[in-house]
């Protein structure tokens, strides 16, 4: 087995590692102050402008479409995901800089797989341009949202129009000024068979019944970076039935295409914040004294260190492996390893920056480091996309499968 990057990969590492070196991590401080000072908290600052012009003149931009789609830079799942590893480090400021940040990552990728020509057009090329965001509607506050059927707002053909209502919460990005279109998820077939009831829909954010009702908080934290979360109320939202994306009854299958890439999006870039926050406790620890020696010295703070690095390489390593078979076999044959790094990477991202908050003291809690808002992006992340319950359960289904089909219910 060959664990070596490829010649394009390696390239691309080094200049996204120099880019965040020169531009991004020198950049976190004028985006958080930024971002406190202006009057609209969803709102870009300034300096993410100047960060997407910089990125594109390194072309590094629209890295995360694959060579599957006519657009982007043709990277395959295992070229792109140490790229999405480094950006890991500055999930708040990285991503976007680069125009490879959730949940418009995942809506392009749906438009340029299902849209037509001229939904393409309207949506797509802005977005790839980074001149509008968008939002992605799914979750709903009534329901077990973690079983996708339950999904109950109605999408109702009227002549030529389709009829919205129902209520969404988590609506990622909506938030935003510059969020421009709303993918939402609903039933168009409540009498059809289970995984053939829903469909999704683009509807323009401004569009009359779409009523937004407040942004949820991740932590305490309004996570303004990539336009919030959002609760709406959808009341007779028409909308063209040209707006259909893909085919009434394809909203399951449309989903899975968005949540198998956008998966392994999330668990390369947690395993870069897990990696922050080594190198955050690390230089902490090396730079203080307790008890008559630096705190790295303690053993316990050695532990740490030591089974971070081991938790961190076996993330990497079946999250490259996952990455390797969606390229190989697809996202549906590597359906069972993408809910294994899903519960993997932010369960280690989670104990390792746990113990980074620990070195750290007080600090570690405090808005002067990042660890504390790391923390609750990974921890968010054990319930985004699939709870890590309903993915243990898949795994645990086909490791049983065998047995379950010899014995009798």
């Amino acid at each position: 087995m060959d664990f070596a990057y490829d010649t394009t990969t390696i390239e691309l590492q080094e200049r996204l590692s120099a880019f965040m070196e020169e531009f991004i991590y020198p950049a976190e401080e004028s985006f958080f102050r930024q971002r406190a000072e202006m009057d609209d908290r969803w709102a870009s600052p300034p300096v993410v402008e100047e960060l997407k012009d910089a990125a594109r003149v390194q072309g590094l931009w629209n890295l995360f479409l694959p060579r599957t789609h006519e657009y982007g830079a043709g990277l395959t799942n295992v070229q792109y995901a140490p790229l999405a590893e480094i950006t890991g480090g500055a999930v708040w400021l990285a991503p976007e800089a680069l125009n490879c940040s959730a949940p418009d990552t995942g809506n392009m990728e749906l438009l340029s797989l299902f849209g037509t020509d001229q939904q393409k057009r309207r949506w797509l090329e802005p977005l790839l341009e980074g001149e509008i965001r968008s939002a992605f509607s799914m979750t709903e506050p009534a329901v077990g949202s973690s079983d996708a059927r339950n999904v109950s707002l109605s999408i109702t053909r009227d002549g030529d129009e389709y009829v919205i209502n129902g209520r969404k919460w988590w609506t990622s990005g909506a938030m935003s000024p510059r969020c421009e279109l709303l993918i939402v998820m609903g039933v168009t077939d409540p009498d059809a068979e289970t995984y053939r009831r829903q469909s999704m829909i683009l509807v323009p954010n401004d569009t009359p019944g779409v009523n937004i009702l407040r942004s949820t908080s991740v932590f305490g934290y309004d996570d303004g970076y990539h336009g919030g979360h959002a609760e709406i109320v959808y009341e007779d939202v028409r909308v063209p039935v040209e707006n259909l994306l893909g085919e009434e009854g394809d909203g399951f299958r449309i989903a899975q295409e968005r949540l198998g890439p956008g998966r392994i999006h999330h668990a390369m870039r947690t395993i870069g914040m897990a990696e922050r926050a080594l190198e955050l406790m690390i230089e902490r620890t090396a730079s203080r004294s307790t008890f008559g020696r630096t705190i790295i010295e303690h053993g316990v703070v050695e532990r740490w260190i030591a089974e971070a690095r081991v938790k961190i390489e076996q993330a990497r390593l079946l999250t490259l492996k996952t990455a390797w078979l969606m390229d190989t076999v697809g996202n549906k044959g590597a359906r069972i390893e993408i809910s294994a790094i899903k519960v993997a990477a932010p369960e280690v991202a989670t104990w390792v920056i746990d113990r980074a908050i620990q070195a750290h003291g007080a600090g570690g809690v405090s808005q002067d480091f990042p660890l504390a808002e790391l923390y609750a992006v990974a921890r968010s992340l054990q319930i985004a996309d699939g709870p890590d319950e309903v993915h243990l359960m898949s795994i645990a289904r086909r490791e049983t499968r065998g047995v379950r089909e010899r014995v009798p219910a």
